[in-house]
């Protein structure tokens, strides 16, 4: 809860990289009553960056920085280092990790305190920030070896399709936080058709924790705003939709331009914001918009590239064409966007070299997109009926076998299709579009999905996603597949910083936020997770699964009765008898707990064994928890991929069947 009329007020500074950390921090000093100013939460709308940052840092009693090697590396906390130090503000500085400093800040921060927070509690380091904060002319705390932020609970992950957070029985009747897990619920592609940004009751299961923070925004970045249809019968949405999603993969080719993803650019659609408030959400200097009139065989497109800041025009231009040369316009438009930002580029680079050059294919393509955005079962079937009837027309249209291969992961992810049926039939279709195009980084991606999650083939997986990073380091979704891999091989670091660059890419992709929540659980970052989850909310307050997650946070942060209060809002039924299985043994009501065990026995025997032997190892009873698993097993749970250090599973960890299961799954012990 935001605190303006505290009588302490800090300014928070950090970089971009460790936001749910500064959001977390902001929390927990706002619920001690220490005031806290924190961009971009607390920037005005209309109101400039820079001025607001100088006028925050000139106002506030002390500044806080979170310490670490991005800020570190970041050039604008550097300045707002220094614009404090010049005032002769107080900093406190909270360490979150041992990077070497630059000399520039070493100088700056020579004398201030310091609140060492890379190992222990970071309740502790709160504390004593707290402390600091109410007395900043009192002597910094001896630098001793850092304790990490993960060490305040075992390190754990899990695999299942909703998110899985625990706590271990210490001894008979008690429970204790020890551990806590977590995998992406609904899958980290659900549909982004999010509700706009608002403020939220604090009672709300959506409060946040703090915005997040936004990198310094480049002069050469640009957000493609979706296209609106003026076509006389409103018919061409999803040919508008297209060509915006087209126009944006090719500016995204270009390395010296900054483009924002399409998830976060789309959540504008139909939308009337007022551009510095866009700019200021996606940290985008420029917004390219337009609109589409199609009639027939002719297509006429207006757009123009308008500044955030000031809501100048800086370039526009109109093609009427024929829908045959519709290839070609696209390429033409994104060149014209090149330009006017003083970007040069090769002829080669504003192609796209996975399209068809059939119109009718093309179209159909465009058609299977728009369905696939419905991310239900009947827009998932849809979209692969058009992928493949463009691919009747035209076998060597790489785009469309590329996307038949996403949407049959998405069914076998979602069990809309037996398992076996839908990655092995998107393994052929991904296989078709790499020989079509070797440099097809999209194909690579989803190939290494089906090696992870189908064949726990993980050498394979990992040349697929390092492949697809090579060829798109930039590309959010390719960077949470990666973010996957490493966190099903127990590399949290890894997956942190992966996570981190994708929301830096596509800051408003609230699914991002959901795994990222998941993968600061399995360090045991609690604090961390719970903001992040709330962040998921806050982009996306119908986000399927997002009350499981947030109440299974809360239990593991010892707060149960508020999640029995939030578990009944999850959507999916097997979501809340899954909760109330863990909760209701968490209270002590074996017998509530038993009785919804029994109903997800009943419910999601044949094709969710994962999650009912899960429950029974938490539970404590060993023999019907590897039964299950291995149920799981024979039934190729998709999720099954996440099972190495899952912590629903900790009482098994001990047992030497667990070490021959690990081994069955080509996992490390």
């Amino acid at each position: 809860m935001q605190v303006p009329n505290a009588s302490i007020h800090v300014f928070i500074s950090y970089a971009s990289q460790d936001a749910t950390v500064a959001a977390a921090l902001v929390e927990a000093l706002e619920r001690h009553g220490v005031g806290c100013w924190i961009a971009p939460r607390d920037v005005k709308a209309g109101a400039l960056y820079a001025d607001a940052i100088v006028r925050a840092i000139s106002g506030a009693k002390a500044c806080v920085l979170v310490l670490s090697e991005s800020a570190i590396a970041s050039s604008h906390v550097s300045r707002e280092i220094e614009r404090a130090s010049s005032k002769k503000r107080p900093i406190i500085a909270l360490r979150i990790d041992a990077a070497p400093l630059t000399p520039a800040l070493e100088y700056f921060l020579s004398e201030s305190q310091w609140v060492e927070a890379q190992t222990g509690s970071m309740e502790a380091a709160y504390a004593k920030l707290i402390d600091a904060i109410r007395d900043p002319t009192r002597t910094a705390p001896p630098k001793t070896p850092a304790v990490s932020l993960e060490a305040s609970a075992a390190t754990a992950s899990a695999a299942h399709r909703k998110l899985r957070f625990t706590w271990i029985p210490l001894a008979a009747g008690t429970m204790f936080v020890v551990a806590l897990a977590v995998l992406l619920a609904d899958k980290f592609w659900i549909s982004e058709h999010a509700a706009q940004e608002k403020a939220v009751a604090t009672t709300s299961i959506a409060r946040a924790a703090g915005a997040p923070p936004q990198p310094t925004i480049s002069e050469n970045s640009v957000a493609v705003l979706p296209f609106m249809d003026m076509s006389e019968k409103r018919d061409q949405e999803y040919f508008a939709d297209g060509l915006s999603e087209e126009i944006l993969n090719l500016l995204a080719g270009i390395p010296t331009l900054r483009v924002i993803g399409r998830t976060s650019s789309f959540q504008f659609k139909g939308k009337n914001d007022d551009l510095r408030a866009i700019g200021a959400k996606l940290s985008a200097a420029y917004v390219l918009e337009g609109s589409v009139r199609r009639s027939g065989d002719r297509v006429r497109v207006v757009a123009q590239l308008i500044g955030t800041h000031d809501a100048v025009r800086r370039w526009s231009n109109s093609y009427d064409r024929s829908f045959g040369d519709v290839l070609k316009l696209q390429g033409e438009l994104a060149a014209g966007v090149a330009r006017a930002l003083d970007i040069t580029v090769g002829s080669d680079t504003l192609q796209s070299h996975d399209a068809s050059r059939n119109p009718e294919a093309y179209d159909l393509y465009l058609r299977g997109l728009y369905a696939a955005d419905r991310y239900n079962s009947e827009g998932f079937e849809s979209a692969a009926n058009y992928f493949q009837q463009a691919l009747d027309l035209d076998s060597s249209f790489g785009a469309a076998a590329t996307d038949l291969g996403w949407v049959l992961v998405l069914q076998a992810e979602f069990n809309f299709v037996p398992a076996s049926q839908g990655y092995e039939r998107a393994r052929r279709s991904l296989e078709a579009a790499i020989r079509h195009n070797p440099n097809s980084s999209a194909a690579h991606a989803w190939l290494g999905w089906v090696h992870m999650a189908y064949d726990w083939d993980w050498p394979a997986a990992d040349a697929e996603i390092k492949q697809a990073l090579r060829l798109s380091p930039r590309d959010s979704k390719i960077l949470i597949c990666a973010a996957r891999l490493s966190e099903a091989l127990g590399h949290w670091d890894e997956a942190l910083r992966l996570l981190n660059s994708a929301i830096a890419n596509d800051p408003l992709f609230s699914a991002s936020y959901n795994i990222l929540s998941g993968v600061y659980a399995r360090a045991g970052r609690l604090a961390e997770a719970e903001a992040a989850e709330r962040k998921t909310l806050e982009i996306n307050p119908t986000y399927s699964s997002g009350p499981y997650n947030l109440a299974i946070v809360l239990l593991a942060r010892g707060r149960r009765d508020e999640a029995l209060k939030v578990i009944p809002q999850a959507q999916d039924p097997a979501d809340r008898a899954q909760g109330l299985v863990l909760i209701y043994y968490a209270l002590g009501r074996r017998a509530d707990s038993d009785a919804q065990l029994a109903a997800l026995t009943r419910e999601h025997a044949s094709d969710d064994a994962f999650s009912i032997a899960e429950a029974h190892a938490y539970r404590g009873e060993s023999d019907e928890a590897f039964r299950w698993l291995d149920r799981a097993y024979a039934q190729k749970v998709s999720d099954l991929y996440l099972v190495k250090g899952a912590p629903l599973l900790k009482n098994l960890e001990t047992d030497p069947r667990y070490k021959v299961f690990l081994r069955r799954m080509n996992l490390p012990e």
